[in-house]
C-alpha cells in the first residue's frame, strides 16, 4: 500500500500529531505499507516535489507545532486556472498516477477541502482532515487546531486585562477569525471580556459606547473588547459585497479594531488601546486535548483507507469521531449560531455583542 500525505494552508498546531496518529496506526496494520509527504502542500504534489518517510519521521512529534512537511497556500479558485500553460489540477492528477498511489491524505481548511474535493470527483481516491483553528469546517463539532488557539487567545486577553484595570484603559483586542468567530466567542467568554464581536452579529458603535458607559457608572472604569477580525457593523453589513470589499481595502491592511476605536472616541473621553494577537494563535505546541484529538482523527482516518473508504472527511460528532461524505462538507463553512445555547448564555452573563 503505498499512501501520499500533504498538509495545505495556514499551519495548526496539530497537524504533525495527525499524521502521527494516522501514520502509527496504518503501520501497526498494514504490513507491506510506503508513505510519500508532499512537500509545502499541493505545490509538492503539482511538482513532484515529496519524500519518501520512514517510521522514525513520525516519532516524537506529538507535542510539536508547525507540520514537518511544510505547508503553502494554493487558493482553490486559481486551482483550475491555467497559467503560462500550466495545468494544476492534471499535473497533481499525474504525480498521483506516477506515483501509483492508493489513497492521498490531505490535511487542510476549508480552501484545502474543496481542493481535495476536486480531486476526489476527478477520481483520486482521497482522505481529507479538518485543520483549522477557526473550527469552521461545515459538517464537525471540531477542528484540530481548535482549543489550542482558544488557549493562546485566552492567555492573552488575560494579560490584557490586568494593564488595562491598572491604566483604567478600554483595550479593543484583534482576534483570528475573518469569517466566523468561534475563537472570539470561546476566548472572549473564557477570559471575562466585557464586550464580544463577531461577524456573525453586526454592531453599532452606540451599543459598544453604551456597554462601557454602563460599566462605568457601577465604577468599573476599565473595558475589554473582544474583536473578531471580521467584525463587522450592521451600517457594513447593509452593503454590496463589492462595497464592503472596497471598503476594508482602503483600510491599506489596518485591523478593523482602528475604525472601531476612532469611532469609540467620539463617545468617551477613556484612554482607548487597540492590540492583536496575531499569528501566535496557531503557533507553538498543540495543547492536550488537541494531541488527544488529533490522533483520534488520525486513527479513523487511518481506518478509512484500511476499509478503501475514500471520499470522505473525518469528524467529530458529538465527541464520536467519524467521517461523513467530503463533498457534502466542501465549499461550506460553519458559522457561529447566533442563537446558541453559548451566545445566549453570554447575554445572559451581561457581555454585550454590539447589536
Amino acid at each position: 500500500m503505498r499512501i501520499g500525505i500533504l498538509t495545505s494552508g495556514g499551519d495548526c498546531q496539530s497537524l504533525n500529531a495527525t499524521m502521527r496518529g494516522l501514520v502509527k496506526t496504518l503501520y501497526q496494520n498494514v504490513k507491506d505499507l510506503e508513505i510519500i509527504g508532499f512537500l509545502s502542500g499541493y505545490k509538492g504534489l503539482m511538482f513532484g516535489d515529496y519524500k519518501i518517510m520512514k517510521p522514525s519521521d513520525f516519532s516524537g512529534i506529538i507535542n510539536i507545532g508547525g507540520t514537518i512537511l511544510g505547508t503553502s497556500r494554493c487558493p482553490f479558485k486559481k486551482m483550475q486556472v491555467i497559467e503560462n500553460g500550466f495545468n494544476k489540477v492534471e499535473a497533481m492528477i499525474q504525480t498521483y498516477k506516477k506515483l501509483k498511489l492508493d489513497c492521498l491524505v490531505v490535511l487542510g481548511g476549508n480552501g484545502s477541502l474543496k481542493s481535495a474535493n476536486l480531486l476526489a470527483q476527478n477520481g483520486l481516491n482521497i482522505i481529507a482532515l479538518p485543520k483549522t483553528i477557526d473550527n469552521d469546517t461545515w459538517g464537525t463539532d471540531y477542528t484540530f487546531g481548535y482549543q489550542s488557539a482558544i488557549d493562546i487567545a485566552t492567555n492573552y486577553l488575560d494579560q490584557i486585562h490586568t494593564t488595562a484595570a491598572s491604566h483604567n484603559r478600554i483595550f479593543i483586542v484583534e482576534i483570528m477569525g475573518h469569517k466566523v468567530g468561534h475563537i472570539c466567542l470561546a476566548a472572549g467568554i473564557a477570559s471575562g471580556a466585557d464586550v464580544i464581536l463577531l461577524p456573525e452579529i453586526p454592531y453599532e458603535i452606540e451599543k459598544i459606547a453604551a456597554a462601557i458607559k454602563q460599566r462605568e457608572m457601577t465604577g468599573k472604569n476599565f473595558t475589554i473588547i473582544a474583536c473578531a477580525e471580521g467584525a463587522i457593523s450592521k451600517a457594513e453589513a447593509a452593503l454590496t459585497k463589492k462595497q464592503y470589499k472596497l471598503k476594508v481595502a482602503a483600510r491599506e491592511g489596518h485591523s478593523v479594531v482602528y475604525d472601531i476605536a476612532k469611532q469609540l472616541s467620539h463617545y468617551t473621553d477613556s484612554e482607548i488601546r487597540v492590540s492583536c494577537v496575531g499569528h501566535v494563535q496557531r503557533g507553538g505546541n498543540p495543547c492536550p486535548y488537541d494531541r488527544l484529538m488529533a490522533t483520534r482523527f488520525g486513527i479513523e482516518g487511518a481506518s478509512l483507507i484500511m476499509n478503501n473508504d475514500f471520499g470522505k472527511l473525518v469528524v467529530c460528532k458529538d465527541n464520536s469521531v467519524t467521517a461523513i461524505p467530503l463533498i457534502e462538507s466542501a465549499g461550506k463553512l460553519k458559522y457561529v449560531d447566533v442563537n446558541s445555547e453559548e451566545v445566549n448564555q453570554a447575554r445572559l452573563l451581561g457581555i454585550s455583542f454590539g447589536d
